[in-house]
């Protein structure tokens, strides 16, 4: 049930009935001002709240925008840079949406509060001071009534008539401030359907519109969030194969013998004990040595125990002369040997920790000890039978017998050694010289064509297979990315094996997603070069049957396909030739002649190939991203925005070589970009 109405002719009876409408009106009135109090308090807290949240928040946010993410190894993969970088984008994000809070908070208080206070104060306080209004004039009327009715009539005419003036006037008074009431009440209870929601509406509105805006940015985010995804599961994948293998490295150095060497900067490194002779005999120190067999460096620095741990001392640096092993009968110690160094007269005696660690200083040093040259293997291949079934879930990831693995190593020996030399070149190709995906995909090409033919034919065959293996992804669950990850590291194992190697096996599993990926680029590239490598052999030998009496119209034939880098430079003749820039960068000279200049042969299809994909590779067009005026006669000048073609490396660090409006000359590298 609503709240009565109030008829103004009810102010002029003012009946009891009357009186208890206004009443119950008086107490929404008062409940509603309450009501507004405690909005206006819970308000103040909420943008007390959402102020609190915001620094919070941003806080975050530059917690995120200054970490620096870092990863172990030289350089990172495409989803360890997207991995670091992915803070920053976390940061940018909350910082937008921290954005439309702040103008949340800034307008909540012209928005909510101060209307709803306005509201009170203006609208209900004007109620209440018409109710005292009311409620004066309703005591003076009535204390009037009640002194004029008590008046005799025997009293003068004049008297009672000025007494009737006064109660009228006192009546037109309480009158009006009771109809001034009744209008103020219902017009208070109508302006707060508006006048009171309206502040809400406009708080929720923003409200809404700051949770909108970040569902909006969530959209927005969603292509990254599954690239970052995919980035994750790729480094997740990465991290168990690295994991397995560096566990297996830490279980053979674990298990190996005391004459284990481990990789290092130096030839031969480790802690030994120097004989020091003293007047009353001598004394035994413990130094960490190390010797460099390039320099015949040898290098020993005394070492202090202390309370913070070991304190190594400035070094003593010597040159080695020789090495000898000491006699057992010659000497009370074990496992010792003598040196001679440029920098003292005498012999140094050197005690080694074990006689195996003894023979690796020998062998390091060149002494009595037999040298042992440990040669490291590397195995790769792949065995077909004619039920293969591709579709096999988790194909690949199943591990072998061990023994009959062992036995095929040991009979396949080293099919693929040149395989595993070339992708170690590839891989920090790939991960150190050009973030330019198509710059990859093109220097993996050429560098695969130097393979010899049947290590290529090799590589071909197992690079076939993994794209058909991966082209039924959906069954065996074998993608792309699994794939490398199985067979980057055995492709590419570190002949040095590692953590740091260890780390590399992602820059391994890149160069094998991308021959996946482009295999049929590399197998028609291929065919392409053997097609134009034939042709030009037998254009050349038709050149020579049509001129065979014509030395001169030969060399000439020779001289022009050699300049456009098609065949090796003539080593016979007396004069310099015009070397394009492709023999220029490096490539050796090819002893071409059998015995005399004019008598050509034409180098082999395979290393004119090489030389054509160098060029494929190497030349390339650019663009200016800033103007530079030339300080020499063999630089260019060139506006911002500049087109050069034929871009190369320069024989000058930190310069290009490239073509710019028919003139040749050397850019700056940091100036341009390649196209």
């Amino acid at each position: 049930m609503g709240l009565p109405t109030l008829e103004f002719t009810d102010s002029f009876l003012d009946s009891p009935d009357f009186r208890e409408r206004i009443t119950c009106h008086e107490i929404e009135l008062e409940r509603t001002n309450k009501f507004i109090k405690e909005l206006i308090k819970d308000g103040n807290m909420l943008i007390a709240a959402f102020r609190n949240l915001s620094v919070a928040v941003q806080k975050f946010s530059q917690s995120l925008q200054e970490f620096q993410f870092e990863c172990i190894g030289d350089a990172e993969t495409d989803d360890e840079v997207n991995i670091a970088q992915s803070f920053k984008e976390f940061s940018q994000l909350l910082n937008m949406v921290e954005e439309e809070r702040r103008r949340l908070i800034q307008n909540a208080d012209d928005v909510l509060i101060t209307p709803l206070e306005k509201f009170r104060k203006e609208q209900i306080g004007a109620a209440k001071d018409g109710k005292k209004k009311f409620d004066k004039e309703t005591e003076k009327y009535y204390s009037t009534l009640e002194r004029h009715l008590s008046l005799s009539s025997r009293k003068k005419e004049a008297y009672l008539q000025e007494a009737d003036t006064q109660i009228d006037k006192e009546r037109q008074l309480f009158y009006d401030a009771s109809l001034e009431y009744v209008f103020k009440i219902q017009e208070v209870q109508e302006k707060k359907k508006f006048e009171f929601v309206e502040p809400l509406l406009a708080f929720l509105q923003g409200l809404f519109t700051f949770y909108h805006e970040g569902y909006e940015l969530a959209h927005e985010f969603e292509p990254y969030k599954q690239q970052l995804q995919f980035n994750l599961q790729n480094t997740r994948n990465n991290f168990v194969s690295t994991k397995q293998e560096v566990e297996k490295l830490m279980k053979r150095i674990r298990s190996a013998d005391q004459d284990y060497k481990p990789p290092g900067q130096w030839t031969m490194e480790g802690f030994l004990y120097v004989q020091e002779k003293r007047p009353l005999g001598c004394t035994w120190t413990r130094h960490y040595c190390t010797y460099d067999k390039g320099s015949n460096t040898f290098t020993m620095s005394n070492t202090d125990t202390k309370s913070n741990g070991v304190v190594l001392n400035q070094p003593e640096i010597f040159k080695l002369k020789s090495c000898i092993r000491r006699k057992t009968d010659s000497i009370d110690k074990r496992f010792c040997f003598d040196i001679e160094v440029v920098e003292r007269h005498g012999v140094m005696t050197l005690q080694a920790l074990s006689e195996s660690n003894r023979r690796l200083w020998l062998e390091a040093m060149d002494g009595k000890e037999p040298v042992r040259n440990l040669t490291w293997f590397i195995l790769c291949s792949l065995i077909f039978g004619k039920n293969f079934r591709i579709n096999t879930m988790g194909l690949y990831r199943i591990g072998g017998v061990n023994s009959k693995v062992q036995k095929l190593m040991t009979t396949s020996g080293t099919i693929l050694s040149r395989l595993s030399f070339l992708f170690c070149h590839i891989y920090i190709i790939v991960s150190l010289e050009s973030d330019d995906q198509n710059y990859r995909v093109c220097a993996v090409h050429a560098l695969v064509h130097k393979l010899p033919e049947r290590n290529k034919e090799m590589l071909e065959l197992l690079i076939q297979h993994l794209v058909t293996v991966s082209t039924q992804s959906q069954l065996n669950l074998m993608t792309v990315s699994n794939l490398g990850v199985i067979f980057g590291p055995t492709l590419m194992r570190s002949q040095e094996e590692t953590v740091a190697a260890m780390m590399n096996i992602k820059f391994q599993n890149i160069v094998v997603e991308i021959l996946i990926e482009n295999f049929n680029k590399v197998a028609c590239f291929f065919v392409f070069l053997k097609v134009f490598f034939f042709f030009i052999q037998r254009l050349f030998l038709y050149i020579r049957s049509l001129f065979c009496h014509s030395t001169k119209i030969e060399f000439c034939c020779y001289i022009f396909l050699f300049v456009l880098g098609l065949l090796p430079e003539p080593t016979g003749l007396k004069m310099p030739l015009l070397v394009s820039p492709l023999h220029s960068k490096g490539a050796q000279k090819h002893n071409s002649l059998r015995d005399h200049s004019t008598q050509l042969i034409p180098s082999s299809s395979s290393e004119t190939a090489h030389a054509f994909v160098d060029f494929y590779c190497l030349y390339r067009d650019a663009k200016a991203m800033y103007s530079c005026e030339a300080e020499h006669s063999h630089e260019l000048s060139f506006p911002q925005g500049a087109h050069f073609t034929n871009v190369y490396a320069s024989v000058e660090p930190g310069w290009l070589q490239a073509t710019y409006e028919g003139r040749t000359g050397l850019i700056p590298e940091n100036y341009v970009v390649f196209l």
